[in-house]
């Protein structure tokens, strides 16, 4: 099944992880209204890793509609502690509010890929990773903060691990893909099985 591959995201880091592995893609952001749908998936209690799965199917449906011909890539990654999602934080005192809440606790990074081709779906895949922060005193994070700034509110867990955020962790289960939010081998291997990119 070949066909032309559309990544349904604004985000540079997803296009990147594309770029770098040598994919001809084209991409489109989707027009959602990611709170809106979050907002519904939390009414019906479903867990975070369905949203994640929810919220990739709209982005690629939503695209779809405007490439039909061609073989959508929907992403998305939602971070939860417990049946908690986080949002990015608003402020920094919200940021605050992020770490002392993550500390000394194990959350997760549930990201979610869905192919679609004509309103089909061709394929679901959700990869976890889970991140263990360790024990943070109030004094640590806002020393942390003042040192990071405004990027803490950049990201939902307010830390960028390729920064500062390293050090408030203790250990990291999953792999470097799933934490940047696409699962690039299983991607990869799909996309060799429908014919999209050489085998």
């Amino acid at each position: 099944m070949a066909g032309s591959l559309v990544l349904a995201s604004a985000s540079p880091f997803r296009r990147m992880l594309l770029e770098n592995a040598g994919i001809r893609f084209q991409a489109k952001a989707a027009g959602i209204d990611e709170r809106a749908i979050e907002n519904q998936v939390e009414q019906q209690h479903s867990s975070p890793e369905e949203m994640a799965l929810i919220l990739a199917e709209a982005k690629a449906r939503d695209v779809g509609g405007v490439f039909p011909k061609d073989i959508i890539i929907g992403s998305d990654q939602t971070m939860s502690l417990g049946q908690r999602v986080y949002h990015k934080p608003r402020d920094m005192k919200e940021a605050r509010e992020h770490l002392l809440s993550l500390s000394g606790q194990t959350h997760q990074l549930n990201s979610a890929i869905v192919l679609t081709r004509g309103g089909d779906i061709l394929w679901k895949h959700l990869s976890a990773a889970r991140m263990t922060v360790r024990a943070l005193s109030a004094d640590f994070i806002d020393r942390h903060l003042e040192r990071v700034g405004a990027k803490a509110l950049s990201s939902v867990g307010a830390y960028q691990l390729e920064g500062e955020g390293i050090q408030l962790f203790e250990k990291i289960e999953g792999d470097y893909f799933t934490i940047l939010g696409l699962p690039m081998l299983p991607l990869l291997a799909k996309l060799r099985d429908l014919r999209v990119i050489d085998a």
